[in-house]
């Protein structure tokens, strides 16, 4: 599926969205927005499948601008999702709408039970930063995911810390503290069955997610944009 087609369906999701909502004179501005999202978030969701966790796609979601700048948006992401694809090829990248999920099995970046980055996920990060500093503009976000082994809370605080290790090493490596954020998910938005040995594997993940900023916005608003 090519990304113009994506966006092109991520733009019908909208589209529909408002046109089902726009009769409904009862609900408030909120609930009619909630309706659009929605049905633009649940395209986006089938289109992305069981590849990254709600809080991804809702990054995604919540960046678009559709129309002429976001195919603009979308063709600068063609360009970084496939350069990262070739400099890491330990990372699985989605690309998606007018965004790029970036994610790393948890096994490739920490020991069991640790939120220590291993010294071959440094330079994963590494060359992440690399593509990240080349291509300004753009926010970050760092999610941290684990399977359901242990409680919910040990999971969340590992989540977190696991998501804090990969922004700081990112940081280290010249990437903007002001670009990324991160949040940890702990076992609430599993990928796979965590009955399994195989799902629970999935689960245990780090998702980098990377949008447009306002200013990169703006630019392809104004025809500006070069890719």
């Amino acid at each position: 599926m090519t990304s113009k087609f994506r966006i092109a369906v991520f733009s019908i999701a909208l589209s529909i969205g408002a046109m089902a909502f726009q009769g409904c004179d009862s609900l408030t501005k909120t609930q009619k927005g909630a309706g659009i999202g929605a049905a633009a978030g649940g395209v986006l969701g089938a289109l992305i499948g069981n590849k990254a966790g709600n809080t991804a796609v809702g990054a995604i979601l919540g960046g678009a601008v559709g129309g002429v700048a976001g195919g603009l948006i979308g063709k600068r992401m063609d360009k970084q999702a496939a350069e990262i694809q070739n400099t890491i090829p330990n990372a699985q990248v989605v690309r998606e709408g007018e965004g790029i999920i970036v994610k790393f099995d948890s096994g490739i970046l920490f020991d069991f039970a640790s939120a220590n980055l291993k010294d071959a996920a440094k330079q994963n990060i590494k060359s992440l930063a690399g593509s990240i500093n080349e291509y300004p503009n753009t926010d970050i976000k760092v999610i941290g995911h684990t399977d359901n082994k242990g409680t919910e809370d040990y999971n969340l605080g590992l989540s977190e810390q696991r998501a804090a290790s990969v922004k700081a090493y990112a940081v280290a490596q010249g990437v903007p503290a002001s670009r990324m954020t991160t949040v940890g998910k702990g076992f609430s938005e599993p990928i796979a069955d965590n009955s399994t040995d195989a799902g629970r594997a999935a689960n245990r993940r780090v998702e980098i997610v990377i949008v447009a900023n306002d200013q990169l916005k703006q630019q392809a608003a104004q025809g500006q944009l070069q890719n």
